[in-house]
Order: C-alpha cells, then sequence, then structure tokens
C-alpha cells in the first residue's frame, strides 16, 4: 500500500465492525500497533484483543493510547456506520491526523493486488467467501476481506502473504464501492437497497454503473443475467455474464438428493462435471457460479480444485447458518440467515422450504434500519407472507434515529399469514420456548443472533 507503510500506529473508529475487523488483522499481520473504539464489547471485540488489538469501549479521546497520539506515526481508520460527532473522531480531526474511511483503505490494498471484487444488493459475502476458499484451497492463495466469518477458518480475514490476489467484498453503502480498483468486478444482484444514502433506484443503479468503470483495463466484469444495471466498464474489460439456467457461466444437470445438491458447472474454459456443494442450499447454486465465474475471469481454472472447494465450503456464520438439526434431519431444525431485504428474505424461506417439504416453517424476523422498514415495508410483507407462522419483532435502529411512524407494524399489518405475532426482542426466547415449532429461521441483521444460545437450549430440553 502506498499510503499505510509511513505509518507504524493504525486507529480504528468502529473496530468491532466485521470489516473493519479483517484490516485490523492484515494491519497486524504486516507488524503495526493496532487499536480502536467500538460502542459495545461483543465476541468479535474479545477476539481482536485476545489477538493484540487494544480496543476501548468509551468515546472520550482520553481513552487514546498515548503512542496513537501522535499524527505522524498514526493512521486513522472509520467506517461511516460511526456518527460524525463521536469524541474521538473529532479529537483526531481537530488534531491534524490523516484520517480515511475503510473503504479508501480496502482502495489502496487492490491497487497493489490482483483483485477480485464482489459486490450487490445480496451475495456478496456467500460468493466472496466461496471465491476466497478455491484460492486459498489451490496454489495461488489469497488475502481475502470478507463481510462474514468463514466458518472453515473461522475468520473473516485470509493471509497469504506471497500471493498476489485479493479477494474484497465491495459495499454499496455510503458508494464504498467507489474506492475500489478491481481486476475483475462480480454484481450479484441491484435491487435497490440503502435508499436513505441513494434516494432513488435510478441513483443506486447509477452508482453501480460507475463501479463497473473502476475496472481495470484487461480485466474483468461478471453481471448476473437480467439485472436492470447498464455496466459501462472501460475499453479493454471483458464482460461475461452468468445465472443458474444461463449465460456464460451457468449450471447443468441439477440433481437433487436428502441433503446434497450436485450440478455440472458450464464455463467458457470448460465443463466442471459433478459439483457438490458443501452447504446445498438452493441459493448457493448461484453463488458457486459466480464464484467460479470470478475465479476463472482471473485466469485461475483448476477444475480439480474447484471441485473440492465447493464441496468442502462450510459456508459463513449467519448466512443460512443451522443451529440445531434432531434427529439427521427428521426432527426440529434451527437455521439463522443474515438475510435483511426483502427478496433475501424469500430466497431463505424458499431455501427452507426446499430443503425440507411439507414442513412448516416459523419465521423469526427482526427488521434492520427504520429507513430500511420505511422504503420496504410492502415487499416484507409480502416475503414474510410464505411463513407458515411469523414472529416479527420491534425494529433493530443500528446507526439510525427513530422515524415518526416507523414501526414494525407498518410490515405486521400487511402480513397474511394468519399466524402472526408481534412483539419485542426480550420476549423472543419466551414466546419461542412456549412453541412446538418443527423448523425455525431467524433473519435479520440485527442482534436476533444472540438469542439463538437460549432458543437451542429450550429446544433441545423439549427433546
Amino acid at each position: 500500500m502506498s499510503r499505510e507503510k509511513d505509518y507504524k500506529n493504525i486507529y480504528f473508529v468502529g473496530a468491532g465492525g466485521i470489516g473493519m475487523a479483517a484490516l485490523e488483522r492484515y494491519f497486524l499481520s504486516r507488524g503495526k500497533s493496532v487499536a480502536g473504539y467500538d460502542r459495545t464489547p461483543s465476541a468479535l471485540t474479545d477476539a481482536l484483543r485476545s489477538e493484540g488489538v487494544d480496543i476501548t469501549f468509551d468515546p472520550s479521546a482520553d481513552t487514546i493510547p498515548h503512542p496513537f497520539r501522535d499524527p505522524a506515526v498514526t493512521l486513522v481508520v472509520y467506517t461511516p456506520a460511526v456518527p460524525d460527532d463521536l469524541p474521538i473522531l473529532a479529537w483526531f480531526r481537530d488534531n491534524g491526523f490523516e484520517i480515511m474511511k475503510r473503504a479508501k483503505v480496502l482502495g489502496l490494498i487492490t491497487r497493489d493486488t490482483r483483485s477480485l471484487c464482489f459486490a450487490g444488493t445480496h451475495g456478496k459475502t456467500t460468493t466472496s467467501s466461496m471465491a476466497a476458499h478455491i484460492l486459498k484451497s489451490g496454489t495461488y492463495g489469497c488475502n481475502a476481506f470478507l463481510g462474514g466469518v468463514l466458518k472453515n477458518y473461522d475468520s473473516n480475514f485470509l493471509l497469504s502473504p506471497s500471493s498476489p490476489y485479493s479477494v474484497i467484498e465491495a459495499d454499496e453503502y455510503d458508494r464504498s464501492f467507489h474506492h475500489l480498483t478491481p481486476t475483475v468486478a462480480v454484481i450479484t444482484a441491484t435491487d435497490p437497497d440503502h435508499l436513505d444514502i441513494y434516494g432513488t433506484e435510478e441513483a443506486y443503479l447509477e452508482s453501480f454503473a460507475r463501479f463497473t468503470e473502476l475496472i481495470r483495463p484487461g480485466g474483468a466484469l461478471i453481471v448476473h443475467e437480467g439485472l436492470k444495471l447498464k455496466p459501462r466498464p472501460q475499453e479493454g474489460v471483458r464482460v461475461y455474464t452468468y445465472s443458474r439456467d444461463k449465460g456464460d457461466f451457468h449450471a447443468a444437470y441439477v440433481r437433487r438428493t436428502p441433503g446434497c445438491i450436485t450440478f455440472d458447472l458450464v464455463t467458457p474454459r470448460g465443463v466442471i462435471r459433478n459439483v457438490n456443494l458443501g452447504v446445498p442450499v438452493d441459493v448457493n447454486v448461484e453463488n458457486a457460479i459466480a464464484a467460479v465465474a470470478a475465479v476463472t475471469a482471473a485466469d485461475i481454472f483448476e477444475p480439480e480444485v474447484i471441485r473440492e472447494a465447493l464441496s468442502t465450503y462450510q459456508g459463513t456464520k449467519r448466512r443460512f447458518e443451522t443451529w440445531l438439526k434432531e434427529d439427521a434431519g427428521q426432527g426440529r431444525v434451527i437455521i439463522d440467515d443474515y438475510a435483511h431485504h426483502p427478496e433475501e428474505i424469500r430466497n431463505s424461506i424458499a431455501s427452507v422450504k426446499a430443503l425440507y417439504p411439507g414442513r412448516e416453517v416459523t419465521v423469526a424476523f427482526q427488521p434492520h434500519l427504520y429507513s430500511r422498514t420505511r422504503d420496504f415495508a410492502p415487499g416484507f410483507a409480502d416475503a414474510l407472507s410464505a411463513a407458515d407462522h411469523l414472529v416479527l419483532l420491534d425494529i433493530y435502529p443500528a446507526r439510525e434515529e427513530p422515524i415518526d411512524g416507523v414501526t414494525s407494524e407498518l410490515i405486521f399489518k400487511d402480513v397474511k399469514t394468519a399466524d402472526k405475532v408481534l412483539i419485542p426482542k426480550e420476549k423472543l426466547v419466551e414466546t419461542l420456548k412456549n412453541r412446538n415449532f418443527d423448523i425455525l429461521l431467524t433473519v435479520g441483521a440485527g442482534d436476533i443472533n444472540t438469542f439463538l444460545p437460549e432458543i437451542v437450549d429450550n429446544a433441545r430440553r423439549k427433546q
């Protein structure tokens, strides 16, 4: 990286974020001193502290460690999710420190590596994780900065110091992905989101079009078939399409047996036959196709490595993660998914029903952000209507202040499922304890997953 080499200290404002954690681990691996602030402790901040990151939870500037108070040797990295008037951030700003958004730091990394960047409303965490696992399983390796903890490695950061490849989850929030310079860019979906930032669907699509202009000449763009997006890649950028059933990369001869999905993966370089998915969920067929397309477009085509990697891929935490499966799949099942957009929820429920046909699915959903609830309430209601039973929680605010008139009731009133309840999250465990659910799917990008240990424990006690 062209600038970070001048700094021996890196301070992270918002150090407990999953994307920030990957950068913290990256800088630790390069011998830097790393510290930071986050609002609340978590399992991730505990892990980072044990690895050598000095994290505090008090926003006062007095908590900044002495070595990090010198602007000549300290770079400050922040996430736009933290308030602009946070005292620590204001102190750094007032005292002449160089301050970079997390996205800009990732951008510097992409300039110095052969970078595979994965963007899209949904699917980017899984596709980038699959691609990283493929590269890590072969002879090339990679440095991967992922949006979820890859269960194969129990980390969201993969390190291969001699590898020229990086894998980046390209976040469209706050137009962060405009800092990147991809060698290969993948766009999985462009369903409107983050309208608190973009305002309109047109502005959202324009942001993705701008992203396609950033691909370096000689690189490649891989786009899901049928998107509204009108890409604008530079001259010399190869363009490929993919989907489950058609495109330059697609699946053929898809077959299912209990707990297994197998297919042939068609690519311009040849057919990879008998691909078995380690996480056999319908949506992962397309995710695997996108991951293989990215690796192939980076001029890496190792069919045996790809086949083995996809079969051993264990998924990422909070992406269709199974917490309980009783009696070899015949008893109760608990699955957790990070889905927080109507299309993601629709796909998640459909995937559960495809895995367990004929069984009743209880969905517990925690809406994420007031603005997203306001903008997509009808879509959420329609998607959740596919549940047999619904437990709807109050909105998880994350970075937002309440918006007048925006509550979970906007969704709840239009859900067609007959058996539905609206409760505060504090009542979730007790509510589910009193329900004899068959299959439970918890969904949302907030803190609903923190209740799962107790929910699973209660379910096991009923055996």
